[in-house]
């Protein structure tokens, strides 16, 4: 009680999620200032917090210009290509990680460097270059850190998208649970509840694995679009025709009102007969769904998960044109990252962009716990 309103700058802001989880986290902090490049996610962000993140190129940023602000905490989401499974993993020689470089270079140069720092980005980036480099000047500048590997199954959103996430602190301040120091977690415990402190998702025990996606709510629970009362009467949408992976950009897909029809959302038969063998389709009441890529509507193959809008009485002897498969909707993807109710895109924005935007946002469900105990006080 009393304690001044802690100053955030949010970098790589992109459609708000870091400043939702903020807000989730119920902490006495807000953002003074948004950094982002993308236009269209700034025509977002506006949109929802109605402030306009500043647009210019990271990189022309000064010390002098980051004191002016005097930030208590930043909070950063950088580009995720230069490390993901999917990309080059160019790491520190690819020009998309040149920013958040120029970033960390500065700290040592402030007068007035943030007390706490908070990084999120792709499974992968714990061992890179930038990593290490990241490691290095918070080891130099006086941070403590504690870095985590966590995905939304772990807080009960059926959703797998293990993320890493580096928290950082600088002396005299420090961490709730001190033991944490210089760890990479792979679980909540024992911040949250338990599970397996020291195992991935992918590794833990086949009990365990069962455990933690039973904690899980089904997906039900996160769609919008209701199957109609007549669906055998609705027909994938013509648009789609093509059998190639990518799916071509149509008038309807360019439609940003989601709830004008069903149709745009269902998979035309013969992308069915070509890459059904490589979709991951799941049901109302499954408990895991797969990654939600920036490519999600444009490619079928390993870009996300699509829902079977017809209950099969035996899945593996059910056609997958029977179950009358179908993409999850924009606001369905929302809801899977726990953005809130209130969240909305600007009708101007196409459907395709609102997938794409939404494939380089975060979860609110993991990031708000961890900035609750980031801006925690050590007891």
């Amino acid at each position: 009680m009393g304690k001044e309103m802690q100053r955030v700058l949010e970098f790589y802001s992109g459609i708000g999620g870091m400043r939702y989880s903020l807000m989730k986290a119920q902490v006495n902090a807000q953002v003074i200032e948004a950094f982002e490049i993308n236009n269209i996610a700034n025509d977002v962000y506006q949109h929802n917090f109605s402030h306009r993140p500043y647009q210019g190129n990271i990189q022309s940023l000064t010390a002098a210009d980051l004191d002016k602000y005097g930030a208590d905490a930043w909070l950063l989401s950088p580009p995720c290509q230069p490390y993901t499974r999917q990309g080059l993993q160019k790491d520190t020689g690819d020009a998309r990680a040149f920013s958040f470089l120029q970033i960390l270079e500065l700290i040592p140069f402030l007068l007035h460097p943030p007390s706490m720092l908070f990084v999120e980005n792709v499974v992968g980036f714990e061992t890179s270059d930038t990593h290490a480099k990241l490691v290095e000047i918070l080891e130099k500048t006086n941070f403590t850190t504690q870095e985590f590997i966590l995905s939304p199954l772990q807080f009960g959103i059926p959703y797998s998208r293990p993320r890493y996430f580096c928290l950082a602190k600088r002396k005299p301040s420090s961490f709730g649970n001190k033991f944490l120091n210089c760890q990479l977690i792979q679980s909540p415990k024992p911040l949250f509840e338990p599970f397996n402190a020291d195992a991935k998702e992918d590794d833990l025990p086949l009990e365990d694995r069962h455990n933690l996606l039973q904690s899980c709510q089904p997906i039900e629970k996160f769609l919008v679009l209701k199957n109609p009362s007549n669906d055998t009467d609705v027909e994938p949408a013509a648009s789609t025709a093509g059998v190639s992976n990518d799916i071509s950009s149509t008038s309807e897909e360019d439609n940003g009102h989601e709830y004008d029809s069903l149709d745009k959302y269902y998979v035309h038969p013969s992308l069915l007969e070509r890459w059904g063998s490589a979709m991951d389709v799941v049901y109302p009441d499954s408990k895991r769904c797969c990654c939600f890529t920036k490519s999600y509507y444009r490619y079928v193959k390993g870009t996300g998960s699509l829902l079977a809008t017809v209950q099969p009485m035996k899945r593996d002897k059910t056609s997958l044109k029977e179950q009358r498969l179908r993409y999850f909707t924009p606001r369905e993807v929302a809801n899977l990252h726990s953005f809130p109710e209130d969240f909305e895109f600007p009708e101007q924005i196409s459907l395709r962009q609102r997938y794409a935007l939404l494939g380089n946002s975060l979860s609110v469900s993991v990031v708000a716990p961890l900035l609750h105990y980031l801006f925690s006080e050590a007891l």
